[in-house]
């Protein structure tokens, strides 16, 4: 579980920046996969750079950080 007050973005693993970030990321050991073998669906960046990995899909986080809120 992350706190999303700590969350800087959830993005979509498939853009050459995004990549960047994330051997980035693994070369400073600030990466989470927390995909279980799965694939990437969502990039999680937080506000202390650890870059996590996620098989869910980045609506459906913001789905759920939206429920969390009170907003649906």
């Amino acid at each position: 579980m992350v706190s999303s007050e700590r969350l800087v973005a959830i993005v979509s693993p498939d853009s050459a920046p995004i990549k960047r970030i994330i051997s980035e990321a693994k070369d400073r050991g600030l990466l989470i996969d927390a995909t279980y073998g799965r694939k990437t669906r969502a990039v999680v960046v937080t506000d202390s750079d650890h870059v996590i990995l996620s098989a869910i899909t980045p609506q459906a986080i913001g789905g759920h950080l939206e429920k969390e809120d009170g907003r649906k």
